[in-house]
């Protein structure tokens, strides 16, 4: 899963998700990779896409990355502890 200029989206990578909202990274449903906290079983049936927590919407699922999501920092190298 990659932002539209082509960079992979990463667990802990934290995102402009448009209108005033942001939020970290804390799935990559296609890869397989899950933050803490968020259990594969019960995230897989999204099947592709990005999973991104926000404290303005709460868990928001987005089918393609590049659709919206802009890249503010990059996750911090470390545990993945979101």
């Amino acid at each position: 899963m990659n932002y539209e200029d082509g960079t992979a989206v990463l667990i802990g990578d934290r995102v402009d998700l448009g209108g005033g909202m942001t939020g970290v990274v804390v799935a990559v449903i296609a890869t397989g990779e899950f933050s803490v906290g968020y259990s594969a079983d019960d995230w897989r049936y999204l099947r592709a896409g990005v999973l991104i927590e926000s404290p303005q919407a709460g868990a928001v699922h987005y089918p393609d990355a590049w659709t919206g999501l802009v890249l503010l920092s990059r996750a911090s190298a470390g545990p993945r502890d979101i």
